[in-house]
């Protein structure tokens, strides 16, 4: 009996396959056992047409493939090679046990690419399981940039058996692209930026609360709600912000362009972060993921390490808002099937938009307002308080003006986020502002003894949560990072506080 690995995925995550084959005395047969769907099954033609294309007689024996752990559902064509070349190899002594094999096969023996694969590849190398591995060769550039694995890159079947029968010299590639983009090194781990601003914040005419709101968003990602009459710029500036978040390590990059294979598009490798803006009407299964067997991502899977952004806040249902509260405070969401019971991180920034009333015009200065005050209160009622207390920073937008102008730029405004980054780094913190733990709260947001005062009798006049209290900290932490301050002090506090909802 020989084996050889593959993997096949259980979630999001990739799971270890070891395909084994077994050449018996009997009537001649070939079936592959161990939960194989029908993309696997069907590989048992490509396979048979393309060892009989190259030379290969099929032998006339009793050929059983197993896929092991048999309790587990395999589905891909990537399990094509594997299962051709343990056929060719029968007879081969070497011991394959050592390789990963990844590939679909033409009918003529030349393997071929699958998008699926790269984040197969990354899933196994996170979890420190691969060292080498053949692939096919169109992808060797692209799966190269994945750290720690040797990559061998084969056109076809025969390639692939001359590789490992040694008939052959083949040089492995292992980790060879580069990050061509802006960079800097904080403790040995480097940080890569875009400053490519397709969208400029120099679009923006006025709106200056708003710009500081989305400085400070950006800077400690920091939850977002902007309230105000329609065009007036709120989707402008969550376009926009995107271009301005924290940079990314190369490993965050990997895991940007995993989530984009996810999504069977062809992974960029950008030093930018994921913008998602799902459409109020669409389904939960869209928004938080599903599937009746496999569990599918969503857009809050997707927008991992980048920006969700809903417009229209309030015309997303009530499910949809009240099931984001677990991703917003937990910054992970699980899928529960009867099937499958997953979980996938979900740590992004929120952004949402939206419209003062029904008809929008409640804070226009030239329009009057079409609507009843139950219309009203009952507009705003479709956003429940514990839901907007996972909002950090909310922001009455300003009437738009003639005379406004614009005041900062993207670039500007990116500078600034980039020294924040670097101070919290500096620090030893590990994690955004907004993202600390009340332990890393309590070590990091240290106040003066004026700021502590004004919080407590913030907390004494609004009746502040513990909730409440610790997101204050957490944007005071950030304000003060762009004051270049190490301690939190009474007008970081003031500033921090103005962001709060009134009632």
């Amino acid at each position: 009996m020989k084996k050889i690995y593959c993997a096949t995925y259980e979630g999001i995550d990739a799971k270890v396959v070891q395909v084994e084959s077994t050449l018996t005395k009997g009537l001649p047969s070939f079936s592959v056992v161990g939960m194989a769907s029908a993309s696997i099954t069907e590989a048992k033609d490509r396979v048979k047409s393309a060892l009989l294309s190259n030379e290969f007689s099929f032998p006339p024996k009793r050929i059983t493939i197993n896929l092991a752990p048999s309790d587990v559902k395999k589905e891909g064509s990537q399990f094509d090679l594997c299962i051709a070349l343990l056929i060719a190899l029968d007879n081969l002594k070497d011991d394959l046990s050592e390789w990963f094999v990844f590939g679909e096969l033409g009918l003529d023996g030349v393997v071929k690419e699958n998008i699926q694969l790269y984040p197969l590849l990354l899933s196994l190398a996170n979890q420190k399981i691969i060292k080498k591995a053949i692939i096919p060769h169109e992808s060797l550039q692209k799966l190269s940039n994945i750290p720690n694995i040797e990559f061998y890159g084969v056109k076809t079947l025969n390639e692939a058996i001359d590789l490992l029968k040694k008939t052959k010299e083949f040089v492995a590639q292992k980790n060879s692209s580069k990050l061509e983009y802006p960079s800097y090194s904080i403790d040995e781990q480097i940080y890569y930026f875009d400053n490519n601003y397709m969208d400029d914040f120099l679009d923006v005419k006025g709106q200056e609360i708003a710009k500081r709101a989305a400085l400070i968003s950006a800077a400690g990602f920091h939850n977002l709600l902007l309230e105000g009459s329609p065009g007036c710029g709120k989707s402008m500036i969550a376009q926009r912000l995107r271009y301005i978040l924290p940079p990314l390590s190369n490993e965050e990059i990997l895991d940007i362009a995993k989530l984009d294979a996810l999504e069977s598009k062809e992974p960029e490798f950008r030093a930018l972060r994921s913008y998602r803006a799902p459409h109020h009407s669409s389904t939960s299964a869209s928004i938080f993921g599903g599937g009746s067997f496999r569990a599918k991502i969503g857009e809050v899977g997707l927008a991992h390490r980048g920006i969700l952004f809903f417009d229209e806040l309030p015309h997303f249902s009530k499910g949809i808002l009240e099931a984001l509260r677990e991703p917003l405070q937990d910054n992970k969401i699980r899928i529960s099937r009867v099937n499958a019971k997953i979980e996938y991180p979900s740590d992004f920034l929120f952004v949402g938009a939206m419209n003062p009333c029904s008809c929008g015009n409640l804070l226009n200065q030239h329009v009057e307002c079409r609507c009843s005050e139950v219309e009203i209160k009952r507009y705003k009622n479709r956003l429940s308080d514990p839901f907007l207390e996972r909002i950090d920073l909310y922001v009455v937008m300003q009437h738009v003006n003639q005379n406004d102008k614009a005041t900062i730029s993207s670039k500007e405004m990116h500078e600034k986020v980039l020294e924040v980054h670097k101070r919290v780094k500096l620090r030893g913190q590990t994690n955004f502002s907004a993202k600390l733990s009340d332990s890393e709260v309590d070590r990091y947001c240290i106040l003066t003894t004026e700021a502590q005062d004004t919080i407590n009798r913030a907390v004494d006049r609004f009746a502040l949560s513990f909730r409440s209290i610790k997101k204050i900290q957490k944007v005071s932490r950030t304000i003060a990072d762009l004051d270049c301050s190490d301690t939190i002090e009474k007008r970081h506090v003031l500033e921090a506080l103005s962001y709060r909802r009134r009632v």
